[in-house]
């Protein structure tokens, strides 16, 4: 999974902490660091041929920031979830929800939950893979 900081946000404690957590949970995570672009992201994410996109987002803009990410992504033709988490409002997370997120982790969520609720993610897609490559036969 590809684990990334879009905008002009320096502040990146959070990502490399949830990007640690994850590789200890035994994922390869890729971490591109801070003030990336929306297309940056998405050609990190195409290049990597990663399952799943999480964006830290802790300065604000996180509504068009994901929108963006989502848009780049269609252009390339991936389609992965992306996740997102950081200084999030709650009221905001069905906005982002709507917008493309597969799933919103505000600061208030405890770090425990994310792993396992990625790794649940995850395997459901995979089941829906599974489940639409079986549908071929």
């Amino acid at each position: 999974m590809l684990i990334a900081k879009p905008g002009l946000d320096g502040h990146d404690r959070g990502a490399r902490l949830v990007a640690s957590i994850l590789r200890d949970a035994g994922h390869e995570v890729i971490y591109t660091g801070i003030r990336n672009t929306p297309a940056q992201i998405a050609r990190a994410a195409r290049d990597e041929d990663v399952d799943l996109v999480g964006l830290s987002v802790l300065a604000g803009g996180h509504l068009g920031l994901l929108e963006r990410v989502v848009h780049e992504l269609e252009l390339l033709g991936v389609d992965i979830p992306v996740v997102i988490g950081g200084v999030i409002p709650n009221s905001d997370v069905a906005l982002l929800v709507e917008r493309g997120a597969a799933a919103v982790y505000p600061s208030s969520t405890p770090i425990a939950m994310i792993v396992p609720a990625i790794q649940n993610l995850l395997e459901s897609r995979q089941g829906e893979a599974t489940r639409d490559s079986h549908a071929l036969y």
